[in-house]
């Protein structure tokens, strides 16, 4: 159980205060509510640009690392699909120091056209050595629009071409950070040796003060169910071939969402899980295979993937890989097989509560979700979860006509 108190800014922003006197250290995790499908499908890849124009320097702090390297603290950023989050670790004792960088960024971002230079040159240099020159590396590029028709997921964080990067000019950047970078978009935790008073004061001096901006609101085309199968093959510089056969599966805030991701868990998760132990022990048809899910906040995506043994054809990989599937839809799962996937996961949740800034940025993720409390009752969520509706979800989820399918094949 992760205690919390919460309070809310004037100008909108969120603050929630984790007290953990255990540690010496504090974060400060700042979530905010945009991610490369909020994004203008003309230019895309502004998300994760920013994530990198964050770190470029604000209007009072030219560079960024610098101040944060003297008080012993370390940060970095993340961006995906839905949102943008940033975090500082450091020693409690110079808890200010954050507050002051996050603030004047949050403020005013020095948006100049060297800054813009300099990062849109290490993102245009990221998109082609991960994105275009790494076997493999495409696969986003090629699934997501196979995937989604009409939702913005049809596109990676990096974007959908080098050229929406290349031609971001700074007036566009600039709206970008009006539109999305402000109090009342944002949400964020404090935790560590830390006191709700304290950070209230230290809020109060350097957050109270910043305009709380005009609120967006999301407004995006939601993807229809699928309802034909889609397929794609590509021949390709890769070293094997591999197989990606994906399901749209409904949003993170569904009530059947629980039963989904214990559903890849049994597919996936360690070696006794059934892909790997009937297609790459028992019955040896694979090198290796995997399944996840993305957890999208919109529709997402149960993504199964495999790279075939070299004696082995497409054909019977894929058909190896569906009677798996049909097994789960077929009969119910045995009550110790699933409570030990279970007990796995409550394992993988007993741990997020334990380090600090994995709960920071859980607590941020779920008040994104509507409650920062929801956290506490993810684990009795799984727990409720009954082999019946496992197998109710599986009926749902693999079926052919909710299937995309993209194959690489290995140049010979």
């Amino acid at each position: 159980m992760v205690k919390f108190n919460r309070f809310t800014l004037d100008n909108g922003l969120r603050v929630i205060v984790h007290e953990d006197h255990t540690t010496p250290m504090a974060v400060v995790n700042i979530l905010y509510d945009v991610g490369a499908r909020d994004e203008n499908p003309e230019q895309t890849g502004f998300a994760h640009l920013f994530e990198h124009l964050m770190f470029g320097g604000s209007v009072n702090i030219p560079v960024y690392d610098e101040p944060l390297q003297r008080v012993g603290g370390e940060n970095n950023a993340f961006t995906s699909n839905d949102i943008t989050n940033y975090y500082i670790t450091l020693p409690a004792v110079n808890l200010e120091t954050a507050f002051w960088l996050e603030s004047d960024r949050m403020l005013n971002l020095a948006f100049s056209e060297k800054s813009l230079e300099v990062q849109r040159n290490v993102v245009m240099e990221e998109f082609k050595q991960r994105y275009l020159n790494q076997p493999y590396g495409d696969v986003w590029l090629r699934l997501r629009p196979l995937v989604y028709k009409t939702h913005p997921y049809q596109w990676a964080t990096i974007g959908k071409e080098l050229s929406h990067i290349e031609n971001a000019q700074i007036e566009d950047v600039k709206a970008f950070f009006k539109k999305h970078y402000n109090p009342q978009n944002a949400i964020m935790v404090v935790g560590g040796d830390v006191t709700p008073d304290q950070v209230k004061a230290l809020c109060d001096k350097w957050f109270a003060p910043i305009p709380a901006g005009e609120k967006y609101n999301r407004n995006l085309p939601q993807e229809p169910e699928q309802r034909e199968e889609r397929r794609e093959t590509v021949t390709a510089k890769v070293p094997l071939n591999d197989i990606y056969i994906t399901f749209q599966v409904p949003g993170r805030m569904d009530e059947h969402y629980y039963a989904i991701d214990l559903i890849s868990d049994i597919l996936s998760r360690g070696q006794s899980a059934r892909l790997h132990r009937a297609l790459v022990k028992d019955t040896p048809v694979f090198s290796e295979i995997h399944a996840y899910l993305t957890g999208s906040l919109d529709t997402g995506m149960l993504v199964v993937e495999g790279k075939p043994l070299e004696n082995i054809s497409i054909e019977e990989a894929e058909a190896a890989v569906w009677q798996e599937l049909q097994k789960l839809c077929a009969e119910q799962i045995p009550v110790d097989e699933l409570t030990k996937v279970k007990n796995k996961t409550e394992s993988t949740m007993v741990f997020a509560e334990m380090a600090l800034l994995d709960k920071a940025m859980n607590l941020a993720y779920f008040e994104l979700l509507g409650d920062a409390d929801l956290f506490n009752r993810e684990t009795e969520n799984y727990l409720a979860v009954t082999a019946q509706q496992i197998q109710e979800q599986a009926k749902a989820i693999f079926r052919k006509d909710n299937s995309s399918t993209l194959i690489y094949l290995a140049e010979k």
